[in-house]
């Protein structure tokens, strides 16, 4: 299975020239790391800043520069600060063009659910919401069953849902999925020595296998 940092740098490999995209907080802030020097791209994030860059050396951090997360980063030359109500705008206004988040729950439809834990304490929605109903391209990152052992790709979401039919690509621990816009999880890639079967076993929703399935390149 595939480490956190190894889900973050297959991600990266879906960036494209030009585009700008926005990192949700967890697995997602680690694809700033693995971003190829050859693409020139813009990281926004929604508490008012574009331009990311990698996480900070030691001897580099600067307190007062996080991203939504509350991590600590950097900036990249002609980085620009703003308000939050300016950065919502952007991602409101369809500016973005690629967001990759985290999430609890996808759906075989390509609902998404990532906020909440009826039960549990929480911050809020956050961006999510905003991100979900108005960027280009959804890539989620996650891990592909729960603490139990309980697939995270369903044939419905039971926690509260992020967003309807959204969700476009999908890289977990164990593999690399598209979402059918009749629905079902089209299995794309195996994390290195993972079999077809074990993605099958752990996959709770409608699992699409089209001819041979390639191991993930990093």
């Amino acid at each position: 299975m595939l480490s956190k940092e190894q889900i973050a740098q297959r991600i990266a490999k879906e960036v494209k020239n030009g585009q700008y995209i926005n990192l949700g907080i967890g697995i997602p802030t680690l694809v700033a790391n693995y971003i190829p020097d050859d693409l020139e791209i813009v990281l926004q994030s929604e508490n008012g800043l574009l331009g990311i860059g990698p996480f900070p050396k030691e001897e580099n951090i600067d307190p007062d520069l996080i991203n939504a997360g509350k991590q600590t980063i950097t900036m990249v030359k002609g980085s620009a600060l703003f308000s939050s109500a300016e950065s919502f705008a952007m991602i409101r206004g369809g500016h973005v063009h690629l967001t990759i988040l985290g999430a609890m729950e996808v759906s075989e439809n390509g609902d998404i659910a990532n906020w909440k834990i009826p039960g549990k304490m929480v911050k809020g929605m956050g961006g999510a919401m905003d991100l979900v109903a108005s960027a280009e391209n959804i890539i989620v990152a996650m891990q592909h069953v729960s603490r139990d052992g309980s697939s995270k790709l369903l044939p419905e979401c039971t926690l509260p849902i992020t967003g309807i039919r959204c969700v476009k690509k999908i890289v977990t621990d164990l593999a690399v999925l598209e979402i059918d816009p009749s629905g079902g999880f089209i299995l794309k890639e195996r994390a290195p020595g993972v079999s077809v079967e074990e993605i099958r076993d752990k996959t709770a929703g409608k699992l699409i296998i089209e001819g041979e399935i390639p191991e993930m390149t990093f």
